[in-house]
């Protein structure tokens, strides 16, 4: 991690790694995503445990994303504090980094995107730590659905409302809006497997589908944060406590220390599926009523 490299990140949001995930860190992945995808590893919310003649690609095909796939998997755990990630993050971050969530992306062909958003709409961190490291466990590119960035997007510190899209080369969740950039405004983010991108929480993001004729365009995904800052992430479910206390604590360490040991690590994440779309978003009504509660609270936040 150079100045050079740190200044990058800075001024664009986003970081490029090269060889951040050695070869054999690579394959104990992809054998880990063909084991989740067959129910091997225990129950995830959404899988269907493979018949044994079923083969590898019909099972991995059948899902876009795995949330939460290092709760099952100590592979998919030890990825979350490879040797770069650590060295990166804590520059960027500081020297106490938590971790709160995995993805495992596994967007075969023909599978959607994701619509442009900012991560930290959805994790809302009390510092603006929020930070990804997007792993490629296959090399990324155009035709395949690589991530595409609005360089120095997140410089603006705005969190932009979402609202329910309806476009079907993306996946369910929400897309951003009113932000001052256009689709020109983007570039393509290519690189091959074991490359890590890093990139800011408030900086805006969206993938395409994967429009290759075959293969798959699988990425790991995790985001960090400061541990010297709260978490107020409650996934929609009734806050408990005060405002200023709300703390999320299904967490796991990366690196330095926990100034918040004392409270302990709650078990509150489950594996699960992410929907795709391909089969419709469900009460598309109930999540547009959702979006607007969520941009409710965060204008709420910021007349406080």
């Amino acid at each position: 991690m150079t100045p050079d490299k740190a200044q990058f990140y800075k001024d664009n949001g986003f970081l490029v790694i090269e060889d951040g995930a050695n070869p054999d860190v690579l394959h104990g992945l992809i054998r880990e995503t063909v084991a989740l995808c067959r129910g091997d590893r225990g129950p995830i919310k959404g899988v269907t445990p493979a018949d044994p003649n079923e083969s590898d690609d019909d099972v991995m095909r059948r899902y876009l994303c795995i949330h939460f796939p290092h709760k099952l998997s100590r592979v998919m755990y030890d990825a979350l504090s490879l040797p770069a990630i650590v060295e990166v993050l804590t520059r960027v971050i500081g020297p106490n980094v938590k971790c709160m969530q995995s993805m495992l992306f596994i967007k075969a062909s023909g599978k959607p995107g994701q619509a442009w958003h900012q991560d930290e709409f959805y994790i809302p961190t009390r510092d603006r730590s929020l930070t990804g490291a997007w792993i490629a466990m296959d090399d990324a590119t155009v035709e395949n659905g690589c991530l595409w960035v609005i360089p120095g997007s997140h410089k603006h510190g705005i969190l932009w409302p979402q609202h329910q899209q309806r476009d079907p080369r993306f996946d369910c969740a929400g897309e951003a809006t009113m932000f001052p950039y256009t689709d020109a405004d983007a570039v393509p983010v290519e690189v091959k497997a074991g490359s890590i991108v890093f990139f800011n929480g408030y900086l805006l993001h969206r993938s395409l589908p994967n429009y290759a004729r075959s293969g798959y365009r699988r990425a790991l995904v995790n985001h960090y944060m400061s541990a010297e800052s709260l978490l107020p992430w409650h996934w929609g479910d009734k806050p408990y406590g005060s405002i200023a206390g709300l703390d999320y604590r299904d967490i796991v360490m990366i690196a330095g220390v926990d100034p918040y040991a004392w409270k302990g690590i709650e078990e509150r994440a489950a594996a699960h599926v992410r929907p795709s779309g391909e089969g419709g978003c469900g009460n598309i009504e109930r999540n547009i009523e959702a979006l607007k509660f969520r941009n409710m609270m965060l204008l709420a936040e910021d007349h406080d």
